[in-house]
């Protein structure tokens, strides 16, 4: 029994905002990958007592998911040539394939401060993140040394919005841990008081999210607010 349908190719959008909303660009990839790797993981603390046989691994968290898949970009042209075993060649080989790519999903964009936001579309595949990385192996060459093919190695990292987080850890708990986005102003103290109530709770947050200097928080970067046991009580 055959398959039905025309040849789909893999589209990857890209978007300015992490709502994946607004403005975009698309591409949709020359040949598509041969294999993708759908990566998750869970993260336990490894619990072991002193000369104990084994451990007692406790959950911590979920991890965000990854994509693992390879491109080929070909600048050799896909009608053959004459004589057997000898590839066309065409002007900048695959240059601007490969500095479109890097546009899309790998270069800084000064207006957002970072790497745009990823969608990648292939069938039943949908999946949303940021590149994490990339690395491009060049395999043939114009005489001049113009690359005319290479095969590049891409990592994306998966992104859920604070707010999809939040919805998620609502269907299984009714305690919900928070991941919130620094902003400008904002300071651990603070954002422990609207988060449990209790600013004094800033030190244990520190430690659960490895701060060195809880004082200066970089704005942009990302804290986990887990639920606490002692949060609650502070007088105001």
């Amino acid at each position: 029994m055959g398959f039905s349908g025309g040849l789909e190719k893999m589209l990857i959008t890209a978007y300015d905002k992490d709502t994946y909303t607004g403005a975009s660009r698309k591409m949709s990839v020359t040949i598509n990958p041969e294999k993708y790797v759908h990566t998750y993981q869970i993260c336990y603390n490894d619990v072991q007592g002193q000369g104990s046989n084994g451990g007692s691994p406790n959950f911590n968290k979920i991890p965000s998911d990854s994509l693992k898949f390879e491109l080929v970009f070909d600048g050799t042209g896909v009608v053959p040539s004459a004589v057997p075993g000898v590839l066309p060649f065409t002007g900048d080989g695959i240059q601007e394939q490969i500095q479109t790519f890097k546009d899309l999903v790998f270069n800084y964009v000064g207006k957002i401060h970072s790497p745009r936001f990823l969608e990648i579309i292939w069938g039943k595949l949908v999946f949303r993140g940021r590149m994490k990385s990339l690395t491009i192996t060049y395999t043939l060459f114009k005489p001049d040394g113009t690359p005319l093919r290479a095969r590049a190695d891409t990592t994306f990292i998966g992104f859920a919005t604070e707010a999809d987080l939040a919805k998620q850890a609502a269907k299984t708990s009714p305690d919900l841990t928070h991941l919130i986005t620094v902003q400008a102003g904002d300071t651990l103290p603070l954002l422990c008081y609207r988060v449990y109530g209790a600013s004094a709770t800033y030190l244990q947050v520190a430690a659960v999210n490895r701060l060195t200097d809880f004082r200066n928080l970089v704005i942009g970067s990302q804290l986990l607010f887990p639920p606490l046991a002692d949060s609650e009580g502070e007088s105001a």
